[in-house]
């Protein structure tokens, strides 16, 4: 602001509030210390911040009379949400040029913690409707995962490719029911417990294939799915 728009601002705050109205020798004073203090805060912007609009708003919640810092205060917070609000878009310029690529940059936030531009964020996954071709795409492959991909993840994950392989093979499904012997939760691999001298448990750690109680419960609950009213036999 400059010192005509901090002159209005003043004039505007002693009309809400009558003790920070001055004489002329002290307004003088009064003028010089707000025009030094709130030189680089702009009177108002095109989104969202009006200085008029802190003055009120302090004057309307505090017994206190207005100082420069709760004008101060409110704009150096709306700059840091306008920021934290701001992702970098791509530049427009040859990215080669690091002199106008920063520039370009520099401007661009500047302009947005300043009020002049809008804050540009990334864009979110929305929710929506696939396109068709991703779908046939997908009810061809079955999954999102390309084969080539899986097959050379199998040895680092070798209860899912168990698993993948069991259900390709029209097996029944050990990881799609809970593990009665090692409590183990639907979707996750069986553990082996480690038993130490006392006979107390001391870890565990994953196996590559399910206990056969499990795959007896799986067994049970596929045959019951493909023979509706049947109950599963218990492991």
């Amino acid at each position: 602001m400059d010192r005509r728009e901090i002159a209005a601002l003043l004039a505007y705050i002693g009309r809400l509030d009558p003790r920070t109205i001055r004489t002329d020798r002290e307004a003088g004073d009064q003028l010089n210390q707000w025009h030094e203090l709130l030189g680089d805060v702009p009177t108002a912007t095109p989104h969202g911040w009006d200085a008029s609009v802190a003055a009120r708003k302090h004057i309307s919640l505090s017994p206190y009379p207005i100082l420069p810092a709760d004008i101060a205060r409110p704009w150096e917070s709306y700059r840091r949400d306008r920021l934290g609000r701001h992702t970098d878009p791509t530049p427009s310029v040859d990215p080669d040029d690091q002199a106008a690529w920063t520039a370009e940059l520099v401007g661009a936030r500047r302009a947005v913690a300043t009020g002049t531009a809008q804050p540009a964020q990334a864009r979110a996954i929305t929710m929506g409707q696939l396109d068709p071709d991703l779908q046939a795409r997908l009810r061809e492959i079955g999954s999102c995962i390309p084969p080539a991909a899986r097959a050379a993840l199998a040895p680092y994950r070798p209860a899912r490719a168990a698993r993948e392989a069991a259900i390709a093979q029209g097996q029944p499904d050990a990881l799609g029911v809970r593990c009665d012997w090692c409590q183990t939760q639907v979707g996750e691999p069986c553990r082996r417990r480690r038993i130490g001298p006392d006979g107390g448990a001391r870890g565990t750690a994953p196996r590559a294939t399910p206990h056969p109680g499990r795959l007896d419960l799986a067994a049970a609950r596929q045959a019951q799915e493909s023979t509706p009213g049947r109950q599963p036999a218990m492991a």
